[in-house]
């Protein structure tokens, strides 16, 4: 068991981020067994879960005339479209049927209609926090490692704000996957590097 100061995220291990759901990412299944076998190390784990109203802002069917992987500008700065995933009850939303959910807590993100939440932390605007941090800090805990999908947008997001808060952060690309979109992995990857987290 690692030190009491240590804990797991488990971002977004959802039915709609796995094979055959709304926004599959390769490999997503794959990684479970992993994750699962990594919990027992950890005296705190906790899990997220992105937790869409129907109709959600960043849903390319809420735009007419918008297809998944557009572009738009929000008031809070762009935000890619994405298919209609993750909606609140829904079989996607609920986490993959093999992963031990019994963790610490479940943070759940998203659940505001008018702006989206990659991070575990902040919602998109970089401002409105989910409860994360205060939790984590009156626990004392310092040190996070992170898993989970998708690589280049949750756990990326999720891992630079923990770096910028003043964690200490490993990013398993092991127990990872990524969407890939553009780009977006490499820059995420370098992004992360460059705000100091442990990329391994």
């Amino acid at each position: 068991m690692r030190e009491k100061t240590e804990a797991l995220i488990v971002i977004d291990m959802q039915n709609d981020f796995c094979a055959g759901g709304a926004l599959a990412v390769a490999g997503g299944d794959g990684i479970v067994p992993g994750i699962n076998a990594l919990m027992d190390e950890f005296p705190a784990v906790i899990l997220t879960q992105d937790w869409h109203p129907a109709g959600h802002s960043s849903f390319a069917s809420s735009h007419p005339g918008k297809r998944p992987m557009d572009m738009i500008e929000m008031s809070y700065g762009q935000q890619i479209l994405w298919p209609d995933h993750c909606v609140q009850g829904s079989r996607g939303a609920a986490f993959h049927p093999d992963l031990r959910t019994d963790g610490d807590l479940v943070i759940r993100k998203g659940f505001d209609p008018a702006i989206d939440s990659y991070s575990a932390f902040f919602e998109n605007d970089h401002q409105t926090p989910t409860g994360l941090e205060g939790y984590l800090r009156t626990r004392g805990i310092e040190w996070l490692t992170m898993v989970g999908l998708a690589l280049d947008f949750c756990v990326n997001f999720s891992a630079v704000d923990a770096a910028k808060l003043g964690f200490d952060v490993t990013v398993r690309t092991d127990l990872s996957a990524g969407i890939d979109a553009d780009g977006s992995l490499r820059a995420a990857m370098n992004g992360m590097a460059a705000a100091g987290v442990a990329i391994v």
